[in-house]
């Protein structure tokens, strides 16, 4: 891992990254703590607090909401583009996650409210993430009041499903199975194998100038955590770049050098 260190100090920009063996406990890190932009990232403790709310009885994902005008906004995902009709939280949920619809993404955080969506942030033991503001207006992108997390945090949500440790199995299993459909693999996972790169779990992100990925995979050497975070690059394409030579680079060493 002391190459993939080395790769990302060599480039322009600032970059962290946190990757962890699920199964022998084996971690390393580079400035993992380090609060970054978390950009569409976000949505993955986002999607952890509302099937906690499931969970809790306070909402059942088979609850239908309506989408209205003042519901949309343009960006990410395609419910925009519809008419106004009725949705089950589940679609939003899906929505927001293989598509990173910002549409849905804004009516979850509307039906949870940011503080009960902090608090649950807090209770997977996140300590350095936080949610300030909804989809649209992150995209302005001022530095002072954007959604921040960490390397390390956004890998504590994998490792939470993957162990099953903050939502139930059922939850666990429902979330995992979403998030290995997402569209957009381009970053970490961009040279797996390809029945390898069907079966991984992702959630990225991206804003002007900021690149961010989280996966968790598996593969006969072991279960996997990697995530690669960016910020001030030179350019989207160099940090998508930047983002999926660093995936290569971890996928041979795993592949190559691994042992259970």
């Amino acid at each position: 891992m002391k190459e993939i260190k080395k790769y990302l100090e060599s480039r322009d920009g600032e970059y962290s990254f946190f990757f962890e063996d699920l199964d022998c406990g084996y971690i390393y890190g580079f400035n993992e703590d380090k609060l970054m932009p978390s950009a569409g990232c976000i949505k993955l403790p986002i999607a952890m607090a509302l099937l906690k709310q499931c969970e809790g009885c306070k909402l059942n994902l088979m609850d239908k909401v309506k989408i209205g005008p003042k519901d949309k906004v343009n960006g990410n995902g395609i419910l925009h583009e519809f008419s106004d009709r009725e949705y089950t939280i589940k679609e939003l949920l899906i929505a927001m996650l293989i598509q990173s619809d910002n549409t849905a993404t804004n009516k979850i955080i509307s039906i949870l409210s940011i503080e009960n969506i902090n608090e649950t942030i807090k209770a997977m033991g996140l300590k350095n993430t936080k949610l300030n503001i909804v989809a649209m207006e992150e995209k302005l992108h001022d530095g002072i009041n954007e959604n921040m997390t960490t390397a390390l945090d956004l890998s504590i949500c994998w490792k939470h499903l993957y162990k099953e440790s903050f939502l139930n199995a059922e939850n666990s299993e429902l979330l995992l199975d979403i998030l290995k459909r997402q569209q957009l693999k381009n970053k970490l996972s961009y040279y797996f194998y390809s029945k390898t790169k069907e079966a991984v779990a992702s959630k990225s992100g991206d804003l002007k100038n900021i690149e961010n990925d989280s996966i968790l995979f598996e593969i006969p050497q072991g279960n996997f955590t990697f995530t690669v975070l960016s910020d001030e690059l030179p350019s989207n394409v160099y940090g998508t770049v930047s983002l999926s030579k660093t995936g290569k680079m971890m996928f041979d060493i795993v592949c190559n050098d691994w042992s259970k």
